[in-house]
């Protein structure tokens, strides 16, 4: 992976990005400068977005116990991790049409991550062939959702290899379609139908418009769907093509088997949030799991990820890699999973939004404020690496009792 800067030898912020100081801003930053229907794809949740809600709200409900008087100049958060050392505890998850929202948006992510020294999962649902993305960013790894039949799993596998992928995440929570209810409302689709509120959000948004849409046309034509299959998918814009989803409700475990013994390198299994399911996992020979309810935009009223993780950390045990994604977007955030039993946590949104308002420049600089983040409240904490943070530093906010309770979660690894 690559070298990144150590905090307090970084560049001074681009002018541009210097009012930019949380991932919040991006998120501000990006409702202007996206349409409206791609915005509420990338911000929404399914349903009434209780479980998008829940994502966050589950963070707001544990607290710090600090420590002081600890020498803590000393601090680093880098983290091993499936065989690589990364330069912090956290990578940017699987975002579909990332190449609509920013130009070359896969590329773009992927090169910042690898220049930051930390991970970036590629989506199925991409708009740029996972070939190019490797070619530039060979650590890249890759998110699938799995085709419906054998065969097309094969195909797509041998793809995935011959590209020279070295891990592969499989999203397993999606066996039939989420009612995204916000999408219908904004006006989104896949692909995308012309039309006059079509070309009324392009004609009011006209930067988006001629640095995205007009210009990855003009200079790679039309856009298709195509890491989903072995195969090229369905283009992003059009009237009659229907976009191909397949039929998933009928996988089950030995469609997780085949996979295995075809992949020989990494394999990691997305959308677990069942303990028995997780002993699954682990049981037939993957090598970790992300505890996800896919950003809260699967089933609503599921639980989030975060009050799953401990039972999940528990039931594998803790030499086995237990990830965690979904509601993430604070140093103080990555932390609390860390300390509930994560080993490593990805987030998506807050790094879509950098890539649409600055592209590579606007990652960096968001890899860099959650870098930052975690850094000083390492220090605020009186720790000195990720091995020191366990759950002993927690306490439940809103337990019964109205009396803080001290949180069973990841012991030190100190």
């Amino acid at each position: 992976m690559g070298t990144r800067l150590s905090p307090g030898a970084r560049p001074a912020a681009p002018p541009a990005l210097r009012n930019f100081l949380s991932l919040q801003d991006f998120e501000t930053g990006a409702r202007r400068h996206l349409p409206r229907p791609l915005f509420e794809y990338i911000a929404g949740g399914a349903e009434d977005s209780v479980s998008l809600h829940d994502n966050r709200a589950a963070f707001s409900e544990l607290g710090f116990v600090t420590r002081v008087l600890r020498n803590v100049s000393g601090r680093s958060q880098a983290i091993d991790l499936l065989g690589r050392r990364y330069a912090s505890p956290f990578g940017i998850a699987p975002m579909g049409i990332s190449a609509l929202s920013a130009y070359r948006g896969d590329l773009v992510q992927a090169r910042a991550a690898a220049a930051e020294g930390v991970p970036m999962i590629m989506s199925g649902s991409s708009l740029i062939p996972l070939e190019e993305v490797i070619a530039v960013a060979p650590d890249t790894w890759f998110q699938a959702y799995l085709p419906g039949e054998p065969a097309r799993i094969e195909a797509l596998i041998d793809r995935v290899d011959r590209a020279g992928v070295k891990t592969l995440v499989l999203t397993v929570d999606t066996a039939v379609l989420a009612n995204r209810e916000n999408n219908v409302r904004a006006g989104f689709s896949t692909p995308l139908r012309p039309g006059l509120r079509l070309a009324w959000e392009g004609l009011t948004h006209p930067r988006w418009t001629i640095g995205t849409f007009l210009r990855t046309i003009v200079v790679h034509g039309m856009p298709h769907f195509e890491n989903s299959y072995a195969t090229r998918g369905a283009p992003i814009l059009s009237s009659r093509v229907a976009r191909d989803f397949g039929a998933k409700d009928h996988l089950d475990w030995e469609h997780l088997a085949l996979i295995r013994r075809q992949w020989k390198r990494s394999l990691v299994v997305k959308g677990i949030m069942n303990s028995e399911d997780a002993r699954k996992v682990r049981d037939m020979g993957a090598d970790g799991l992300i505890v996800s309810n896919h950003g809260g935009r699967q089933l609503d009223g599921t639980v989030s990820p975060l009050r799953a993780l401990p039972e999940v950390v528990r039931a594998v045990g803790t030499d086995f890699p237990v990830m965690m994604d979904s509601g993430i977007r604070r140093g103080t955030d990555v932390l609390k999973a860390l300390a509930l039993g994560a080993r490593f946590v990805f987030v998506g949104r807050p790094f879509n939004y950098a890539a649409a308002v600055a592209g590579e420049e606007g990652v960096r600089h968001a890899i860099r404020i959650l870098a930052d983040e975690v850094q000083r409240d390492l220090g605020l904490l009186g720790l000195t690496s990720i091995a020191e943070v366990h759950g002993a530093q927690l306490r439940d906010l809103a337990c019964s009792s109205g009396r803080s309770r001290r949180i069973a979660g990841r012991e030190s690894r100190a």
